[in-house]
């Protein structure tokens, strides 16, 4: 009997050693040649009668179930509008032609990526209204079976988040599979937390890498989008650079070359450059992408950097015929208490935590926010000048300098009645709310977009022009 016993336990330390050595993270898959006329790209993407005179650009923000459920809101609104283009009539959601997502906002984003217009019918249910924290927390810390894997050095916290969203909300879905809907565009946003570089889920950053993002989880890159630093751990990329054929554009070797650090677009590459040397930066440890920006607005602002400019931009996509730029900017964001300035103890250190990540969050939306609408002028020039050729440059409805831009907001603060304003803020960014919560949240959504100036400033443009 004894030695039955010892065989037992020697059994079970055996499983419980391979299951150690077994726990891994998902490793990106390497990409065998570069190829600009496949892939995971913008150019390849958009819904079947999208009209190419509107460019409609939706950011999600930050901010877990509360950023899920207030962009979630923002969709369901745009569901809902109509709007006639060339003749025909059309859902505005229909028109939409890419969507930037961080952390929380990236599971709203990534859901209608995959799914479509299912995320009306069973988002709420699988994701908003459901306690994902302590769905989280139960394998975390309650599941003797994870606890072995936890040994591994190569398996954490997002790793185990990231296998739960993988079953439990978005199915197993890949980029590939957003790829093969041929919606919008969905870029789920990260940070380097070497760097502090933003990560863009896309074939064009994966080219860099020489990895092949088509094959990569949705729930993985949402998992290391909303990996807050201390409470989750990030999520690890293979760096194969070097072993695809991919060379950076001449253009961009010219500004490297220039050395004229006076200029965004050489900080930009400069900082990306430690890509293209696998052997000296052979991972890439990806966190939350609120710490680069919390908005997914430095995606575009981003990509007309990398591509030379605004024309560029538009050439890649096809969309030299847009008439009508629109972002809309879902901002969740949260605000500091000021209670502690009733005391004079000073505060806990989880305290001074939230405030100096809120602090340093919302200052830095306002000038991202501020450094799009400054761009306006200077786009609306290049399209121009680009588009009418050395002609008289005019305004008229279809003629080549027809070019107008649209920044929509969707905050909190543009609610009139202060107390609700209070109420929105003070949510906590956890993946757990109440059902009443993110209804009221969802509601709120709808109001502030139909309110908005600048929102009914397009519909009205939108019908002036159909006619």
């Amino acid at each position: 009997m004894g030695q039955y016993k010892i065989y037992r336990y020697a059994s079970l330390f055996f499983v419980l050693f391979m299951m150690v050595g077994c726990a891994h993270y998902t490793v990106n898959q390497p990409l065998a040649q570069v190829d600009p006329d496949s892939g995971y790209r913008g150019k390849f993407m958009g819904q079947a009668g999208n009209s190419d005179e509107l460019l409609l650009y939706l950011t999600f923000s930050g901010g877990g179930t509360r950023a899920s459920a207030f962009s979630y809101g923002v969709l369901e609104e745009l569901k809902n509008t109509e709007v006639t283009i060339n003749g025909k009539t059309r859902r505005l959601l229909d028109e939409v032609d890419a969507i930037s997502a961080v952390s929380g906002g990236s599971f709203t984003a990534g859901y209608y990526g995959l799914f479509g217009d299912r995320i009306f019918e069973d988002f709420e249910p699988r994701f908003l209204k459901k306690n994902i924290q302590g769905a989280l927390g139960s394998r975390i810390f309650l599941n003797p079976i994870n606890w072995v894997r936890f040994f591994s050095p190569y398996f954490d916290r997002s790793d185990l988040a990231a296998e739960y969203y993988n079953k439990n909300v978005f199915d197993g879905g890949t980029f590939g599979d957003i790829a093969a809907r041929k919606g919008p565009m969905i870029l789920i946003n990260a940070t380097d937390m070497i760097t502090g570089i933003r990560l863009a889920f896309n074939q064009d950053v994966f080219d860099v890498i020489c990895s092949d993002v088509s094959k990569f989880p949705v729930a993985r890159a949402a998992a290391a989008s909303s990996a807050v630093p201390i409470l989750l751990t990030p999520v690890t990329l293979r760096n194969y650079a070097g072993s695809c054929g991919f060379t950076l554009p001449e253009k961009c070797e010219t500004i490297l070359r220039e050395q004229d650090i006076t200029k965004r677009e050489f900080h930009f590459l400069n900082h990306a450059r430690p890509y293209l040397e696998a052997d000296k930066t052979k991972y890439i440890h990806l966190v939350d992408g609120g710490v680069a920006d919390n908005l997914g607005l430095r995606a575009a602002l981003d990509r007309v950097l990398a591509l030379g400019g605004v024309w560029e931009t538009l050439q890649y996509v096809g969309l030299e015929n847009t008439r009508k730029v629109v972002f809309i900017v879902v901002n969740a964001e949260t605000e500091v208490s000021n209670t502690l300035s009733l005391f004079g103890k000073p505060p806990a250190f989880a305290a001074m935590l939230s405030s100096y990540s809120s602090i340093a969050i919302t200052r830095y939306n306002f000038e991202t926010v501020m450094l799009l609408r400054e761009s306006f002028y200077r786009w609306s020039d290049e399209i121009q000048k680009n588009r009418c050729a050395g002609k008289p440059v005019s305004t008229e409805p279809g003629a080549c300098g027809d070019i107008k831009f649209y920044l929509i907001e969707v905050k909190f603060d543009a609610l009139k009645d202060e107390v609700e304003r209070h109420y929105f803020k003070g949510l906590p960014t956890s993946f757990k709310l109440s059902e009443e919560e993110v209804d009221k949240l969802r509601d709120a959504a709808h109001r502030i977009l139909t309110q908005s100036g600048e929102f009914r400033q397009l519909l009205d443009d939108l019908t002036q022009t159909s006619h």
